[in-house]
């Protein structure tokens, strides 16, 4: 699937168009691959199915990034596989308008969600 960021992922500026695609044989685990430069990716996994209990809170203007009407959003959390295991990003989850592929990396002010939290201890 095409997604478009509204503004760049932190980090990747000045990127926003991604393709998204599920890894084979791995339910709710997914690649996002830059458009231009497929060279950069990203893992992410599908919050509903990995950490089932994740249910960050979002400002009116947050909530707002995609439209006020999105009743059907994605809500994904950036993987980081190493070698101590792999780690999810809870602090700045990613919302899809999976109508759209219109995307934002919402970064979640004064949370007690952590940038990298143990997907073990997450899960």
């Amino acid at each position: 699937m095409r997604t478009a960021f509204v503004t760049p992922p932190p980090g990747f500026a000045p990127l926003t168009h991604f393709e998204l695609e599920q890894v084979p044989g791995a339910v709710g685990l997914f690649t996002l691959t830059a458009a231009d430069e497929p060279g950069v990716r990203l893992f992410l996994l599908d919050a509903a199915t990995y950490v089932p209990d994740y249910r960050p809170r979002f400002s009116g203007a947050q909530r707002d990034v995609l439209g006020s009407d999105v009743p059907e959003a994605r809500l994904f959390v950036v993987a980081n596989p190493g070698p101590g295991g792999t780690t999810v990003n809870l602090a700045a989850p990613i919302v899809l308008d999976p109508t759209t592929g219109r995307c934002a990396q919402l970064i979640l002010d004064g949370s007690d969600y952590p940038l990298r939290a143990s997907l073990a201890q997450a899960a």
